[in-house]
């Protein structure tokens, strides 16, 4: 099964360029740093947000060890499920991995050229407090995605 494999790879590229590229046109085509408040479109804003945690804000430490040893966690983590791919058959845990990859490895780009995650999709007019940007969700879906495949997904009879 090793074109799953490829295809979780794939996904994890796809998810860093798209997130790499939001962050970009946020930072330095749109500017909103320099905006002095949000911008909404509908129901989001666009809220700039330095993240010095992990995902949402949590455990923000404002501490430059913690910069790079939530790098090193992030990467292992990656490097472990990029492991964990080379074995994965089923497509939908190919998804999720990719996923889950591509969104550490974005957020790692941050940490390591900013010292801090760049935030901006902010749904609390939606009462959903924090703000995200898109290796947040890609991470958060792969996880909803693993959970979904390890506790509820029908499994198939073993043969015999």
């Amino acid at each position: 099964m090793r074109k799953l494999s490829t295809w979780s790879y794939l996904i994890a590229a796809v998810v860093v360029v798209l997130d790499q590229a939001a962050k970009y046109w946020i930072l330095y085509v749109f500017r909103l740093p320099d905006r002095p408040a949000p911008v909404s479109v509908g129901p989001m804003r666009l809220s700039m947000v330095w993240n010095r945690g992990v995902s949402f804000g949590f455990l923000n430490l404002d501490a430059e060890w913690s910069r790079w040893a939530l790098s090193v966690f992030s990467i292992a983590v990656a490097a472990a499920l990029a492991v964990w791919a080379r074995r994965v058959e089923k497509p939908l845990l190919a998804l999720a991995l990719g996923l889950v990859i591509g969104g550490a490895v974005g957020n790692v780009i941050d940490r390591v050229r900013y010292g801090a995650v760049t935030d901006f999709l902010d749904f609390s007019r939606l009462y959903f407090p924090w703000v995200f940007n898109v290796a947040d969700s890609a991470i958060t879906v792969g996880v909803a995605l693993i959970l979904w495949d390890s506790l509820i997904a029908p499994r198939k009879a073993p043969a015999g």
